[in-house]
Order: structure tokens, then C-alpha cells, then sequence
């Protein structure tokens, strides 16, 4: 049996309504809260009410977009001046991201790139954070039960992590209703990223029982429901079943790693405005593709062979699929949802070399299931412009 450990949040509340217990549980953690809501409050209005209603001290911190070091620096800036003691995020996995960061910032000194992998000195947090309650809005990111927080570093163009145990949300907050008003693209953009979060841990070289056994079931939730939420928005098993892969996804990738697809989206999302889900729809099948010739044709009895076969089984409910079958299957739905290719968000062949020198060294990179070439790394994002080489 593998040894191996396993982190999540201190505390994950589940299910439909789940997101009306807020106020009780912040009230235990704290009663001036720093609330970090996406750019349009409307989706957080009725939350941030009944947290007030609730006897919380609510002041509002909006990220417009995927958040940025001067993001987080404004954030705790905020928290400081109004002496919060508790942040609670709600939205996408940008807008929970920038509440761990921010409630990590505000007890810890110093500038936010003293703690940043490879733009900073990559220092560990030194203080516990401002406890934070992770409410996600979308379906995609597991950000809630994650160790790190995704930031962008606009000077060196690329997207780097604040990573610490210290990061894990005091509480996670799963409602499947709040994903129920999200639009199809965005469902299917979130959705892959999941998929993507599922499968990459499931054949890393840091695979665990634990996650083994949590990527099996969100991968075969995750096929069934995916669809389903992508034609219907209003289909409540649905979108209770990809919360769930969600959830899942974010716990396996916090306790066995990425791979290739993540190891391109920090570098291509720092230099490119693209949106992280999109990044990874567009390049899922493109990875898996290169990972099993790859596998194929230096390492065939590696074990992630065989579980790129499981991985195919799962997806398509077909008990003798094998690894090419999945990443047909992958491929079919990144169409029929109809992801964009990378140059859609002006990604260009001229990019590729730059774009091949970052991702090989970025930390998901580590745990991918063979180490790709140079030209294998460049392969795909050839196909991930739709350009032959």
C-alpha cells in the first residue's frame, strides 16, 4: 500500500441550500467580515444580505477578473483598515482564490511576492491566515478545498501560486444552486476544468489511493453530468453532480498534483487573456494525446498506461474503451461545446517556444505521467491552434 497523507478543508457543507447556513457558520469564525465577490454583485447580493441580516459586519471586496498581485495587496489593504477578522469568498475559483490570498496576507508581513513560486522568493507563510469561508459559485475549480491560490504576476506575464497548508478554507460552502444561472459556455469551460482536475491526478506519478479513489467516481460523475448541465442549466442532478466532481477534483489536485495541461495554463493565462477553464478545455485532449504516445513509446508498462485505459472506460461507459477511445471522446465534447481554439485569445505559433521554455517549469509540470520533450511540449500546442507544424 502507498503511503501518503491527505488535506482538504477543516469543514465542507454540502448540497441544494447549503449557502443559507452562511451567516451561522461565519458568526462562530468571526463578525466583521471582508466579503470578495466577483464583478457583477448580483449573484452575491442575496448571500451578502443574509450574512448582514445574520449580525455580520459586511464590507464588500470586488475582483473583476482573475486576480493579480496588486489585486491581493488591495484586498489586504482593505482587510487591515477595517480590522476584519474573517474573509469569506463568493464566486468562481478567481474570486475564492483572492480570498484565501487576501485572508493569508493579512496576518502574515511583508509583500505578497516574498511567499510566490518562481517570481518571488517562494517563501513559506510564517502566521496563520484570517479564518476564510470558500463559497463556490461555478462548478470547475475545487478552489475551496485547495493549498494554493492561482495570482497573476503582470510584470513577468505569467500566473504563479501562493501555496501553503495555511491556504485550506476554514470551511467550504457547496450549494449547487448558485451554478444553476451560469451560462452554457461557462459550464462547459468550468466543467472540462474539472474533468481535467480528475483525470491529471488520477494517472500523476503522485497518485494515492485517496485520490485514486475520488478521481474514479468524479470522472464517471463527471462524464454523465457534464452534458447534461451543458444542455440544461436548470437540471439540479446535473449540477449537483459536477459541484461534487468539482469538489472531488480540487481535493485530488491538492493531494496528487497536476500535469501538462495545468503546467501550459499559468504560462498562457499570464500572457494571454484567457479564462483558466477555456486554457485547460482547449488543451485536455491535446495532453492526453501526447501523454499516451509518449507512454506508448518509452514507457509502455509504466502504470499510467493502464489508467489511461481505465480513464477511457470511465468516460465513455464502454467496458473494453481503450486510452484512444478517451481522448476521442474528449475531443468530441471540447467540439461539441464548442471550445475555442488558443488562438482564439491571440495565441500564436510564434508564442509556442517562449510559451514550451515556461510551462517546462512550472510545479504541475513535475507530476505529469512521462516527462514530454521539448518537441512533444510544442506538439501540442501546435494542435491546440488547430496549425500543422
Amino acid at each position: 500500500m502507498t503511503p501518503f497523507e491527505f488535506a482538504t478543508a477543516s469543514r465542507i457543507v454540502f448540497g441544494p441550500g447549503a449557502a443559507a447556513g452562511l451567516a451561522a457558520i461565519a458568526r462562530d469564525l468571526g463578525r466583521r467580515a471582508l466579503v470578495v465577490i466577483g464583478r457583477s454583485s448580483e449573484r452575491a447580493a442575496p448571500i451578502v444580505a443574509a450574512l448582514r441580516a445574520g449580525g455580520i459586519d459586511v464590507q464588500s471586496f470586488a475582483v473583476t477578473g482573475e486576480p493579480d498581485v496588486q489585486t491581493i495587496e488591495r484586498g489586504r489593504a482593505a482587510a487591515e483598515a477595517a480590522s476584519r477578522d474573517l474573509v469569506i469568498g463568493i464566486g468562481g475559483g478567481s474570486v475564492v482564490d483572492a480570498a484565501k490570498a487576501i485572508a493569508a496576507l493579512a496576518t502574515n508581513d511583508g509583500p505578497l511576492v516574498r511567499y510566490l513560486e518562481l517570481v518571488g522568493q517562494g517563501q513559506p507563510l510564517e502566521r496563520p491566515p484570517l479564518p476564510c469561508v470558500a463559497v463556490p459559485t461555478t462548478a470547475g475549480t475545487g478552489s475551496e478545498v485547495t493549498r494554493n491560490a492561482v495570482i497573476g504576476a503582470p510584470a513577468e506575464r505569467v500566473k504563479v501560486s501562493l501555496r501553503h497548508a495555511f491556504l485550506l478554507p476554514r470551511v467550504a460552502i457547496v450549494d449547487p444552486d448558485l451554478t444553476t444561472t451560469l451560462p452554457p459556455a461557462v459550464t462547459a469551460a468550468t466543467g472540462l476544468d474539472a474533468l481535467t482536475q480528475l483525470i491529471e491526478p488520477y494517472v500523476s506519478v503522485r497518485a494515492n489511493p485517496m485520490t485514486d479513489a475520488i478521481c474514479a467516481e468524479g470522472i464517471r460523475l463527471a462524464a454523465t453530468a457534464l452534458p447534461a448541465a451543458v444542455a440544461d442549466g436548470g437540471d439540479q442532478r446535473a449540477r449537483a453532480s459536477m459541484a461534487l466532481a468539482s469538489l472531488w477534483s480540487g481535493m485530488a489536485l491538492t493531494n496528487a498534483g497536476l500535469g501538462a495541461v495545468h503546467g501550459f495554463a499559468g504560462p498562457i493565462g499570464g500572457r494571454f487573456p484567457a479564462p483558466h477553464g477555456a486554457i485547460c478545455a482547449a488543451l485536455l485532449p491535446h495532453v492526453l494525446q501526447a501523454n499516451l504516445r509518449a507512454l506508448d513509446g518509452r514507457a509502455p508498462d509504466s502504470p499510467a498506461r493502464v489508467r489511461l485505459d481505465h480513464v477511457a472506460r470511465w468516460l465513455t461507459g464502454r467496458p473494453a474503451a481503450g486510452a484512444a477511445d478517451g481522448v476521442e471522446w474528449i475531443r468530441g465534447h471540447v467540439a461539441r461545446f464548442g471550445i475555442p481554439s488558443l488562438a482564439a485569445y491571440g495565441v500564436r505559433v510564434g508564442d509556442v517556444p517562449a510559451l514550451v521554455a515556461q510551462a517546462s517549469r512550472a510545479s504541475s509540470m513535475k507530476a505529469n505521467p512521462i516527462v514530454l520533450t521539448p518537441d512533444e511540449l510544442s506538439a501540442i500546442l501546435f494542435e491546440a491552434l488547430s496549425v500543422s507544424r
